[in-house]
């Protein structure tokens, strides 16, 4: 996509945001031939919704549909982890992204992200301005994680504000949306309610009900 599809979908059609795949092309989303796009999503407040890419890999051949059942998180994870260690998430601060698939793996291990750096500062050439922990915090992600401890985990992770309602509609992954973010211990009410729709209605610029 280019800045200029971004600036006519949001000011003439009336979109609220874009959804994008978690590469275009053999390119990573953090290359900057996207900045021009990252920068007008930035100016605009446009959200950007970020899904996987569908790939051929021999290794994901074979019973459990792996290219969707790991392949996909894995893909969301690869994505986010180069926008976040390219420096892209700093050169653009005010980016809405949204993540699919609870933003695949990176929250059920971060730490990882942050002791890489300190345990082969080579691998982390380029000068960030927070740990790469930290900006998972500023991502938001939907709510696609299969249980009510993932669910628990991910919000002690990134924070219950970042979270929105998934459902994948219409496959089947999630015919429970609803009921599964109800099932998550220990939120309150506001917080519930901030999952369901708030949150989302916050980032796409819509007055709820």
């Amino acid at each position: 996509m280019r800045s200029q599809q971004l600036e006519q979908g949001v000011n003439k059609l009336g979109l609220r945001g874009v959804s994008v795949g978690a590469h275009v092309e053999g390119l990573e989303l953090a290359d900057p031939k996207f900045h021009p796009v990252w920068a007008k999503a930035e100016e605009m407040g446009a959200l950007v919704f970020i899904h996987p890419v569908p790939e051929s890999n021999k290794r994901l051949a074979g019973n459990g549909g792996l290219g969707n059942t790991i392949g996909f998180p894995l893909d969301t994870t690869i994505a986010l982890s180069h926008l976040i260690y390219e420096g892209t998430l700093d050169k653009f601060p005010g980016l809405k992204i949204c993540a699919s698939h609870g933003g695949g793996y990176l929250g059920s291990y971060p730490e990882r992200s942050d002791a890489v750096c300190d345990a082969f500062p080579g691998r982390c050439t380029a000068p960030l301005k927070r740990k790469p922990t930290e900006y998972l915090k500023q991502l938001y992600y939907d709510s696609i994680v299969f249980s009510p401890e993932a669910m628990r985990h991910l919000i002690a992770e990134v924070g219950v504000g970042q979270i929105v309602l998934g459902t994948d509609y219409p496959f089947a992954w999630n015919k429970t949306a609803v009921d599964r973010i109800l099932a998550t211990p220990g939120a309150s009410d506001a917080e519930l309610a901030a999952m369901l729709g708030d949150t989302a209605c916050r980032l796409l610029g819509i007055k709820p009900a």
